[in-house]
């Protein structure tokens, strides 16, 4: 079977992003979106408590085209099927990524179900054709992501420019970050930063010492 999705994760920090649409399904994208710093708004003519609160931009009115222009993401989550096809057509002649909501056919791209938490995000996708199943591996994989992946992703991200800096060689490089990597994921609690510089330093004397020896 070929799969039409093809997943890759995008930067949309302060980036134009638009909900058409102001009930309960507009919500749910608003809170899936909202935690990932983008410029969003949201435009329809009633809007439900969930969206009220937020802190963004309300537009109480009917959707127009200008709404769309200079949107980078627009998502039609309205229920008036015309409407969202309309918007469908509107951000595809004007290459804006549009989804519509519970409609594949209208959608450039479909959102996954998805797990965050602190620097790991996942994305688990059916393709549209089985949610249900979407939410369930979602559920498996937050379960499986624990303390120690989260400490082990902060941690490699923080000395990755320290690795960088002491190492000359990718090799090097590698075999630090590979060293470090099975520290963290052995550990029963976060290592300390003493004890991280203190393998950089043995790794570092080592590979010293065999240059040395040659």
């Amino acid at each position: 079977m070929i799969v039409a999705y093809f997943p890759f994760f995008i930067d949309i920090k302060g980036r134009k992003c638009l909900i058409v649409g102001g009930g309960n399904v507009a919500a749910r994208k608003l809170k899936k979106i909202k935690g990932f710093e983008a410029d969003i708004t949201v435009v329809a003519p009633e809007i439900c408590d969930e969206i009220s609160g937020s802190e963004i931009k309300i537009i109480k009115r009917k959707f127009e085209d200008a709404d769309a222009e200079d949107a980078f993401m627009v998502i039609a989550a309205t229920d008036d099927r015309s409407l969202n096809h309309h918007i469908f057509e509107l951000c595809t002649q004007n290459g804006i990524l549009i989804n519509t909501v519970d409609d594949i056919e209208n959608c450039g791209f479909i959102f996954p179900a998805i797990v965050n938490k602190n620097s790991i995000t996942a994305g688990i996708s059916t393709g549209g054709e089985c949610p249900a199943l979407a939410g369930v591996l979602r559920k498996a994989v937050d379960e499986l992501i624990d303390e120690r992946y989260l400490f082990t992703a902060d941690i490699l991200g923080r000395f990755r420019a320290e690795i960088k800096g002491r190492f000359d060689t990718e090799n090097m490089r590698n075999k630090a970050m590979k060293a470090l990597l099975e520290m963290c994921m052995k550990a029963d609690i976060k290592p300390d930063d003493n004890r991280i510089y203190d393998l950089l330093e043995k790794i570092e004397n080592d590979s010293k010492n065999r240059n040395t020896q040659k």
